[in-house]
């Protein structure tokens, strides 16, 4: 089980320098569309092998949460598009800070001051983590991300809620928020998704699999198995090492530099929010109201349904 969570946390941090190198070239719509349409497809044969059920529910939840999911990936994508992975996968780390604190707002139940302590010293890191070695003002893609994850973090309180409160079979809810994503970004952007298709080469159309299918359907897939078998807290610390794979692909791949006070500020982030996703943790186990369904989310961090 370890080894599939940690295999999601590579696939999805890999999948910040996948997307910047996709939209670079085709720009963010048409990828965006050819993302989820691959993913609506895969999931579709999904749900027709595990019979899984499509009912008026999974509709209706479906619609409106897969326009606020692709409200988050067309912020994270632009975002991409106008900042570097590093830092793109490093400030959408927030979303675990983020997260508890909005369920917190919304369940009336207050997280302890140590949190908002942490999630003081994450603002920090992003302060030196954006600022290269001295203060600016971020750049558009940098702002982008965080309004991503601050997005991000009400979708996932969302679907904590309507699974709690409704019965729904989580295959055909992503199914439909698939689906519906696919048909937003081909209704904002007809003509260039049909220009993409005709002019998409073939390490183009591997990278549009990988990410719909790698980051979509074998994390859907692996994360929900994985979940049942393992403490929401081991695996919200293995999904929470995403960033730290972002970095990797960052640095490595893409020769992203991060400069001594990026560097700083980059483990500021890491070490705050993984310091506050232990104390949320913590916190929600003694406090039901916060306690996510495992089902949807790993430490109340990451949905399944979130990521394609």
């Amino acid at each position: 089980m370890d080894a599939l969570l940690l295999g999601v946390a590579v696939v999805w941090g890999s999948s910040y320098l996948a997307a910047k190198l996709l939209v670079d070239v085709a720009g963010v719509l048409p990828v965006l569309t050819l993302r989820y349409a691959g993913a609506a497809l895969a999931l579709g044969l999904v749900v027709l092998l595990t019979r899984a059920r499509v009912g008026r529910e999974e509709l209706r939840w479906g619609l409106v949460l897969g326009l606020s999911q692709a409200a988050i990936l067309l912020l994270e994508t632009f975002g991409i598009a106008g900042t570097s992975a590093t830092n793109a996968g490093l400030l959408i780390s927030t979303t675990i800070l983020l997260t508890p604190a909005v369920e917190g707002f919304v369940a009336r139940s207050w997280l302890p001051p140590a949190f908002f302590a942490a999630s003081l010293v994450a603002v920090v890191g992003v302060v030196l983590l954006v600022g290269g070695g001295g203060w600016r003002v971020p750049t558009g893609g940098d702002l982008l991300v965080l309004a991503a994850a601050l997005v991000r973090a009400a979708h996932v309180t969302a679907i904590g809620r309507v699974t709690r409160r409704v019965s729904l079979d989580l295959r055909g809810l992503t199914f439909v928020q698939m689906v519906v994503g696919a048909l937003v970004g081909l209704v904002l952007a007809p003509g260039a998704t049909l220009a993409a298709v005709g002019a998409a080469t073939p390490a183009q159309w591997g990278g549009i699999a990988y990410l719909a299918l790698g980051c979509s359907v074998f994390a859907f897939v692996a994360q929900s198995w994985a979940v049942r078998r393992t403490s929401a807290a081991r695996a919200s610390l293995l999904l929470g090492t995403e960033p730290l794979w972002a970095v990797v692909f960052g640095l490595l791949l893409a020769g992203d530099a991060l400069g001594v006070a990026g560097a700083v500020g980059a483990v500021l982030l890491l070490g705050a929010t993984l310091a506050g996703q232990r104390i949320e943790t913590r916190f929600s186990a003694r406090v039901p109201a916060l306690r996510a369904d495992p089902a949807v989310s790993a430490g109340g961090a990451r949905p399944t349904s979130d990521r394609v």
